[in-house]
């Protein structure tokens, strides 16, 4: 066993029994702008309390015990919004959770992160993240970064919390603020949240700037909030969303957006064409039992729904999505840590990256970096081969996909079950990751809302809500149409696991008969 695989274990083994959150303590994002209630310089130092076990916080902000800056004026004045540790601030470094870029303190922020600032949120830190974005090795485990350590999941401690955003989804779930900043290429906000059992939203690619953000692919990356409630997750990409003259694919971002807190309507399932995307289903029976469950709360809500079982050819876009990405990451990557202080980062291409962890043993301690090597023998953008793969695989998700599955049908969104329950860590064999909704939106670059929609043996599951490119208004509105009719949301009780909730330990023993 590895000296990590040791500490893991150990942590595991130790972890301190938990009190649940209590609502009362965490306020929305909501509440805090509607002055119902107020965070404070303290709340840095509760956070930390909150994070035990958990993991989820690799820096705290400095200055955070001015009380100015808590009681800012503005669209979230005052709300303690957490950030992914791959989105640069001026005042903290930004790692990606790799020893290579420790030291990376570019001293500018994002440009939503001046979005969030401008609009009066308090910057808490930075949540771990699954390292360089959970694109190192097809074996990971999620959650884990060579710089913050293993993110575990608050509903169960020995449960992963998925990626990459891991600890912004346990982070927000654990209580330690009702709002982050996920990014996500594939699954990278849904996937967490919904393992954590929170809202998560993937916006339409270039609705939300992605400068100052560690990249893996420009065709789909993408900033995203992930907060408590749907409502929350409107307000706060109201204020990030918007044009950067630095990110060409923003060019439409301020035309497109709107005030999305606004346009929520608790009727919006009323009258509505939803596609159930069959396809999308069969990975984990317990959450299909739930999702079929919610199909009657959405029927009794109003929504027509629609069975869809003919999806597009996963398999050719999947095939297609690697090569961009792989192609896209060294790219990309080699882009960015040009754009770095050399004094700070000494890894100046994506090769040099791949020496790095070969030559630093904690890096490679748990698994390796075959991804890496892969998108290193790439041939860069004008490879025939990689140009050919983008459009087929934007092509087969887009148009030929997620567009034509609602015109034929006439549906205005897809639905399917998020993803599985979360999985036991396994820092031996990696992720036991059986499927997941976020495909066909990732490619497409197209909107995709996780909420909440009940448990699994006391896990979270969520419900997926897929719609049409700049249609990111309806599908918020249709998730919390469904989320105040469900209220699927469940405290986190930081178990040590699942098999010592009540019900399952009887299960688990066996049955003694007298002789």
């Amino acid at each position: 066993m590895g000296v990590l695989a040791a500490v893991a274990l150990a942590a595991c083994a130790t972890a301190p029994e938990r009190a649940p959150v209590r609502s009362a303590a965490l306020s929305s994002v909501a509440d805090v702008v509607d002055d119902q209630a107020h965070y404070g310089p303290g709340w840095a130092g509760e956070a930390r309390r909150r994070d035990a076990g958990v993991n989820a916080l690799l820096t705290v902000a400095p200055g955070l015990d001015d009380r100015a800056r808590w009681n800012a004026e503005g669209a979230l004045g005052g709300v303690p919004i957490l950030l992914k540790d791959n989105i640069e601030t001026r005042d903290m470094p930004t790692t990606a959770g790799s020893l290579a870029l420790v030291a990376s303190a570019p001293g500018r922020d994002a440009p939503l992160v001046a979005r969030l600032r401008d609009a009066g949120a308090v910057i808490l830190g930075k949540t771990n993240l699954s390292e360089w974005a959970n694109i190192r090795s097809s074996s990971s485990v999620s959650g884990w970064s060579a710089v913050g350590g293993l993110t575990r999941n608050p509903h169960a401690l020995d449960r992963n919390a998925c990626g990459s955003s891991s600890g912004s989804g346990a982070a927000v779930a654990a209580g330690l603020a009702p709002a982050a900043i996920g990014t996500e290429t594939d699954g990278s906000i849904v996937c967490p949240a919904a393992i954590n059992g929170i809202v998560g939203f993937k916006p339409t690619v270039g609705l939300v700037s992605r400068t100052h953000i560690v990249p893996i692919s420009h065709s789909q990356d993408t900033a995203g909030p992930m907060t408590r409630t749907v409502e929350d997750a409107a307000m706060v990409l109201s204020v990030i969303a918007g044009s950067d003259p630095l990110d060409a694919a923003t060019i439409e971002a301020d035309a497109r957006k709107v005030d999305y807190r606004a346009a929520l309507d608790a009727g919006a399932l009323k009258g509505a064409r939803i596609g159930v995307a069959r396809f999308l289903m069969g990975y984990s029976p317990g959450t299909d039992a739930v999702f079929e469950a919610r199909l009657a709360t959405l029927r009794a809500a109003g929504a027509e729904l629609v069975e869809i079982t003919d999806g597009p050819d996963m398999a050719a876009i999947s095939a297609g999505e690697m090569v961009v990405l792989m192609t896209e990451l060294k790219a990309d990557l080699n882009a960015y840590l040009a754009s770095t202080d050399p004094a700070q980062v000494r890894t100046r291409t994506l090769a040099d990256v791949i020496a790095f962890n070969r030559a630093e043993p904690r890096e490679l301690a748990l698994f390796g970096q075959d991804l890496f090597e892969k998108a290193e023998a790439t041939r860069g953008l004008d490879d025939p081969a990689y140009v050919a793969a983008r459009e087929t695989s934007l092509r087969l998700a887009g148009v030929e996909g997620i567009d034509r599955l609602l015109r034929e049908h006439g549906v205005v969104a897809l639905i399917a079950p998020t993803t599985g329950p979360a999985w036991s860590i396994d820092v031996v064999n990696g992720d036991h990751y059986l499927g997941a909704a976020s495909q066909l939106a990732a490619v497409a670059g197209y909107p995709h809302l996780t909420v909440p929609m009940g448990q699994v043996q006391g896990l979270p599951v969520g419900m997926s809500f897929i719609g049409a490119k700049w249609d990111d208004a309806r599908i918020l509105s249709l998730g919390h149409a469904f989320e105040l009719l469900t209220r699927a949301w469940g405290e986190p009780g930081f178990a040590r696991s699942i098999e010592g909730r009540e019900g399952l330990v009887t299960v688990l023993a066996p049955v003694r008969q007298e002789p």
